[in-house]
């Protein structure tokens, strides 16, 4: 059985403690079936990748004596993806790719035709970590409040492209519109697409960029990993090679 993978919100540094809550304590003892002594992985998006050793203190209570380091701190690149909210948890599922694709921040929009106007950021970001335990990111994306995209458009960072998919046709292909010195965002409509008025708006900014995703209509999930994806394969993290782990020590 693989060696558990955590998130914490502690520092993390050889001789540490860090004190499981009743979720994580259940997780391991019960769940994974851990022992005394045995290893788990630990990270908190600041200082690296570390082994820690399971001390139980009780059937329901344990803690995690940190050790060594075992890999240094290797963030994502600075990739956003604004998306609107989607219904049948739909939603979840983009934030738990866009985590497995290295997105740095995910920022829920609301448009002329979303369906839906409320997010609950805490379970988004419990998504998050979960995906990046598993991924074996050494981060966790930031989760935004949603916003209006009209809001957040009118305080863009003016550094930052933004693309947007355009399926009528006036857009360019993702891996020819960007590049590699650029801050880029990604921006993904609702199930019906931007109302006119907002593709005025978006193709006037003077950051934004058009691009399309082939000849065929996508749904919104499925465009935003395939705008991740096609943005990540042409000038994302994945042109290096994986940070292996040291030997535990």
């Amino acid at each position: 059985m693989p060696t558990p993978r955590l998130y914490t919100d502690n520092a993390l540094a050889e001789g540490t403690v860090v004190s499981c809550d009743d979720k994580r304590a259940h997780y391991l003892l019960n769940v994974m079936r851990l022992k005394s002594g045995q290893s788990v992985v630990l990270f908190n998006g600041r200082d690296g990748e570390w082994q820690a050793t399971l001390e139980q203190s009780g059937k329901r209570s344990a803690q995690l004596q940190v050790a060594g380091q075992l890999r240094e701190q290797r963030n994502s690149p600075d990739l956003w993806l604004l998306c609107t909210p989607l219904k049948n948890g739909r939603t979840d599922w983009v934030v738990e790719k866009a985590t497995e694709l290295g997105v740095a921040r995910i920022c829920p929009v609301t448009t002329r035709y979303t369906t839906i106007d409320k997010v609950n950021e805490t379970r988004l970001h419990a998504i998050a970590v979960e995906a990046a335990e598993q991924s074996e990111r050494m981060d966790v994306p930031q989760i935004e409040a949603a916003k209006s995209a009209t809001a957040m458009l009118g305080r863009w960072p003016k550094d930052r492209v933004l693309l947007y998919g355009d399926e009528s046709g006036k857009g360019e292909q993702p891996a020819a519109a960007i590049s590699k010195q650029e801050k880029l965002a990604i921006l993904v409509g609702p199930e019906g697409g931007f109302s006119p008025e907002e593709f005025v708006l978006l193709r006037g900014l003077p950051f934004t960029r058009a691009v399309t995703l082939g000849p065929r209509i996508l749904r919104a999930d499925t465009a935003a990993i395939a705008m991740l994806t096609l943005t990540q394969a042409a000038s994302g993290d994945w042109h290096h090679k994986p940070a292996f782990r040291s030997e535990e020590p």
